[in-house]
């Protein structure tokens, strides 16, 4: 029987973006179903009824939600083309590393974004102190997170690449240079090259509008 692969997703979502790379890199066929979140659908409400977000994953009707549990559940159902290694404690520190992005990472580069004046410069210096972290693991002598080939750190960390340099873009401020960071800004130039990756980013045109609209109504409030 044929397995039925659906993703749940809305557009550009840097979270349902690591699903496509996944299931792309592994070679899995799947169904797109794009969802309109500020009109949730009855699909959407019945898979995931607790958090009411994409990424959804039906996998033969079965529902995966949160986009690093989808990753790993992706690792464990289809073993072609790994994003893990296969050391107990590689992997650990894998799945550390991607925890630590989106607990950490992420919202302090965010509230760069969103913050202005004093406490726009505090929140510069916040991401600063967490991107070092990312720096000093690349300094251990890894074209990747995960060695010489793409894995599931770097599919985590993907949002930096193009969420980052439209923000960026966007606001006027710099917060990864390749003065202060030059592996990180190698590895991002190494990512976003990569073919899998560049041919599922997103339209640069529709980013720079949804995020200026999110900026927005941040901003307004």
């Amino acid at each position: 029987m044929a397995e039925e692969v659906k993703l749940i997703n809305s557009g550009p979502s840097p979270f349902g973006l690591r699903i496509i790379w996944a299931l792309k890199m592994k070679g899995i066929q799947y169904e797109s179903i794009e969802e309109d979140l500020s009109n949730k659908s009855p699909l959407l409400l019945q898979h995931n009824p607790i958090y009411k977000k994409v990424p959804v994953l039906l996998h033969n009707g079965k529902p995966i939600v949160e986009s690093l549990i989808i990753l790993q559940y992706i690792e464990e159902t289809w073993k072609q083309n790994p994003l893990l290694p296969a050391d107990p404690y590689d992997r650990a520190m894998s799945n550390f590393w991607a925890k630590f992005g989106d607990d950490k990472v992420l919202p302090s580069i965010w509230y760069v974004f969103i913050k202005k004046g004093k406490e726009q410069e505090e929140a510069k210096c916040e991401a600063w102190e967490k991107l070092k972290y990312l720096e000093e693991e690349l300094r251990r002598g890894k074209r990747f997170f995960g060695g010489e080939t793409i894995g599931l750190v770097d599919i985590a960390f993907g949002w930096i690449v193009n969420t980052v340099n439209v923000l960026e873009e966007l606001i006027g401020i710099k917060v990864i240079d390749g003065e202060k960071f030059p592996l990180l800004v190698r590895w991002m130039k190494d990512f976003s090259e990569s073919p899998v990756i560049k041919e599922n980013w997103p339209p640069r045109d529709v980013l720079m509008s949804i995020y200026a609209d999110f900026l927005q109504s941040c901003h307004s409030n």
